[in-house]
């Protein structure tokens, strides 16, 4: 439902609209499209603010030439969707782009080190504070070390945040499983801008199952034609 919400406002962004009605119509399509409620208040933040990784919309116009990012979830049962998506609202520069890319494949190699362990049956599984420095790794290299201030993933279900952590004060001891829990790297330019990329993945390693729940692209997407 969430996917289906972020995907069908993607044609109504347009240059001036506000952060806070951008969010005020997600919030409308996530509700009118089957979800009891929100799994928490929409974030929607725009160039500089996206530097803010838990920022609130506010009458910020959209403009050209600037990041646009996403952080919201559904609630349908009870449970609880999360996920993150930095959108460009006009042609990106060539180092937006790259801070895009350099997030996705944070988060790729994060999730491709799940599967791969899956894959070993019986092998101990990773740890929350294993697979954080996976993607915190490749960030670091990349030179953005610092400008990557929060963990890579939080367990959800009936609340937000649950257990388990995957972080750099995550413990040091196999993630459980069965488990769903988001994987969201990010890298922040104070006053410049931010990206994020959030996924739900559920881990089942006796069914050798690692999947995204999250289904929107991850791949650039420009808007506010």
């Amino acid at each position: 439902m969430a996917d289906r919400a972020l995907a069908a406002l993607l044609p109504e962004i347009r240059l001036g609209t506000t952060e806070t009605d951008l969010a005020l119509r997600l919030e409308w399509l996530i509700r009118t499209g089957g979800a009891e409620a929100l799994a928490f208040d929409v974030a929607c933040l725009s160039g500089p603010e996206a530097a803010l990784p838990h920022g609130a919309p506010g009458d910020r116009p959209i403009r050209e030439g600037t990041v646009l990012l996403f952080d919201f979830g559904a609630q349908v049962g009870g449970y609880r969707s999360d996920m993150t998506r930095t959108l460009f609202v006009g042609e990106p520069t060539e180092r937006d782009l790259d801070i895009h890319e350099l997030v996705v494949r944070a988060q790729g190699a994060a999730i491709a080190a799940l599967e791969e362990a899956v894959e070993r049956r019986g092998d101990p599984l990773p740890s929350g504070l294993t697979i954080d420095g996976i993607a915190r790794g490749i960030i670091d290299e990349a030179g953005h070390g610092a400008h990557f201030g929060h963990g890579t993933g939080h367990g959800i279900g009936l609340a937000t945040h649950e257990a388990p952590t995957l972080g750099r004060r995550a413990a040091d001891t196999p993630l459980p499983s069965p488990t769903v829990f988001s994987v969201e790297p990010g890298v922040y330019l104070e006053g410049e801008m931010g990206v994020r990329i959030e996924d739900l993945v559920v881990l089942d390693a006796d069914a050798g199952r690692v999947e995204r729940l999250t289904r929107f692209p991850r791949e650039p997407l420009v808007v506010g034609g």
